[in-house]
């Protein structure tokens, strides 16, 4: 019987703790770096959409060259991506710059994720994977634990800058161990006799998720000359067909579309996208509802944050034991339902809430997070054959950074409509310069993402049961 890998798990879950790590410091920093750059809420939006888009596209392709390449080389390429991508972060001199350099740790994210949770599977004996996805789910929030309290302290009394040059040290530590990974040699070897990556399918598909992008965010739009919404929607439904018949008659396509004839796996993979998307959303909204509303420092934001954290990792390794005794549907169903009712609270917030009331949003979306993302990940990649799962860790990347990309693209376009709309100022920017107006937004948009949120509970019911042990076996030793 295979035993654990230790030093092959530890360094991807080394790589998906400074995945947590970047993100969630990040977005404690929103109103800090806005006020440092010199611009608002919608501006500071695109240094987040960036890394998403680079981490959401390029998932897919980095998933599939390791599929075909092996793992560890594309891991910690990625790893040392990430590490030098940050300082850049910490030196940016404006937004439009901090923009382009979230893009490529973007990429580095996108090269760490695609591949770190298969490397973590060929990690663990046979019969464990829901374990091994649960130590995974378990070191990314705890990225997410840390970074709160700890990035929120660092902007309070050093400044927002240093908040990216905190990270470096974990980066050379990822490098460090893949530099001993690659010298061991030990990754199992990559299916032999692949075809080539299908580079026109990851250019179209790339090329339609910018213009989905523009499609949300109306006034980039406009700055790039693209003010016609029936123009852009034209545009990403031809992109978007292209990309479909491309990945049909290509011989090794970017995405398998016959995956999702694979009930478990197209269903786990539509509530990932919709539960990513109202996480994206919270995620954004709230740093400046603690900051500009009710007036918290940093480091009360980063304590508060930390609600989430506390639950997904005290709760992410039973979560995977449940999932492989019963299957995944019950316990993400249950998470999924847990996560949607902290938008309750949000849409009953005001400008003089306590901050009780944020703190238990956080609170169930954390509790809800460790139900939920253990036993989905666990679905999508076993419901595929192991020759795919490179491709299917690529898919679950790939909608994270969608969903995210979607949430905060989705509070932009909401907040700005309802900001206008209680402000009675068309085409006003949403501030807390009017506080009434800019919380009723927020209600507005919470009210929204409740909504995604119970469709999301019936596309989580509706994955089904998995297919026994034997039966998946036999669909893993039949070639593709």
């Amino acid at each position: 019987m295979m035993r654990t890998d230790w030093l092959l798990l530890g360094n991807a879950m080394l790589g998906t703790f400074l995945s947590g790590l970047v993100g969630r410091i990040f977005m404690i920093s929103l109103p800090s770096v806005a006020a440092g750059l010199g611009t608002d809420i919608l501006g500071v939006s695109w240094a987040v959409i960036s890394f998403q888009l680079a981490s959401m596209s390029l998932a897919l392709i980095f998933g599939r060259l390791g599929d075909i390449y092996g793992r560890s080389g594309i891991y910690g390429l990625g790893v040392l991506l990430i590490t030098a991508s940050t300082i850049l972060c910490g030196m940016a001199p404006d937004i439009f710059q901090l923009t382009v350099y979230r893009f490529l740790q973007g990429v580095g994210a996108a090269m760490i994720n695609s591949v770190g949770r298969v490397l973590a599977m060929e990690a663990a004996p046979e019969g464990s994977e829901g374990r091994a996805q649960g130590l995974m789910t378990m070191a990314h929030h705890f990225g997410f634990f840390v970074g709160p309290p700890l990035g929120g302290a660092v902007i309070d009394y050093v400044g927002w800058r240093w908040s990216f040059f905190f990270l470096v040290p974990f980066g050379l530590a990822g490098v460090a161990l893949s530099v001993l990974g690659l010298q061991r040699g030990r990754e199992r070897p990559a299916r032999q006799g692949q075809p080539s990556v299908d580079y026109l399918g990851a250019a179209l598909f790339i090329l339609s998720m910018v213009i989905l992008t523009l499609i949300l965010d109306r006034r980039i739009a406009r700055l790039v000359g693209l003010g016609q919404g029936w123009v852009l929607a034209v545009a990403f439904g031809g992109t978007l067909a292209g990309f479909l018949v491309q990945e049909q008659r290509a011989v090794g396509p970017m995405m398998n579309l016959s995956l999702f004839r694979i009930h478990m796996f197209t269903f786990s993979s539509l509530s990932l996208l919709i539960v990513t998307t109202t996480q994206g959303l919270l995620g954004f909204l709230l740093p400046f509802y603690l900051q500009e509303v009710l007036h918290l420092s940093p480091s009360s934001i980063g304590l508060i944050f930390l609600a989430a954290p506390i639950f997904s990792i005290s709760l992410a390794t039973l979560s995977g034991a449940i999932s492989d005794r019963i299957g995944p549907r019950v316990p993400a169903t249950i998470g999924v339902l847990i996560g949607t009712s902290a938008f309750l609270i949000g849409a009953t917030l005001g400008v003089d809430s306590h901050w009780i009331l944020p703190t238990a949003m956080m609170a169930l979306v954390g509790l809800g997070s460790a139900f939920f993302n253990t036993p989905n990940q666990t679905a999508i990649m076993t419901s595929v054959p192991r020759e795919h799962r490179g491709l299917a860790t690529g898919m679950i990347n790939t909608i994270f950074g969608l969903g995210n990309m979607l949430g905060i693209s989705l509070t932009g376009m909401l907040l700005a409509l309802a900001f206008q709309h209680y402000s009675g100022s068309p085409g006003a920017t949403p501030s807390a310069e009017n506080p009434l107006a800019f919380v009723a937004s927020i209600n507005v948009t919470c009210l929204v993402a409740l909504g995604l949120g119970l469709v999301a509970v019936c596309t989580s019911f509706m994955r089904g049961r998995p297919a026994p042990r034997s039966m998946r076996a036999t669909s893993e030793s039949t070639p593709a």
